[in-house]
């Protein structure tokens, strides 16, 4: 997937107005999410990602602690200045791109450094 495929699909599944409106939620969502991963896994899930999008995921330093779902929102919340059920709503147009950009296995390893409550936001209800 290219970049601005990446980008049109994040656009069309949460409904923007602009390109540049998804992009905006993309880092919010995938800034979050790096602050989670070790940097090995956010390094192999970038590595599956579009150039300009992997990079989000690089910058990240060392993981903080586990984020339960509600604290994964309410950081995107806070980042984009929208409420937790908007936050929800941006965290499933990037993640579940994300899901679809990436292999199986790649996927599997990624939610297993996730808390339980996750797989929804990747498209995945199980």
């Amino acid at each position: 997937m290219k970049y601005h495929e990446f980008v049109a699909a994040v656009r069309q599944r949460g409904e923007y107005g602009s390109a540049a409106e998804a992009e905006d939620v993309i880092r919010a969502v995938l800034g979050v999410l790096a602050s989670r991963l070790t940097p090995d896994e956010a390094h192999d899930l970038a590595s599956q990602l579009p150039h300009g999008i992997a990079e989000i995921l690089e910058e990240a330093g060392e993981p903080t602690r586990q984020l339960s779902v509600q604290e994964f929102l309410q950081r995107i919340a806070a980042g984009t200045g929208a409420t937790t059920r908007t936050a929800e709503w941006d965290a499933g147009a990037v993640l579940s791109t994300v899901a679809d950009a990436i292999t199986d296995g790649e996927l599997n390893d990624l939610m297993t450094q996730l808390p339980s409550g996750y797989a929804a936001l990747f498209g995945n209800p199980a």
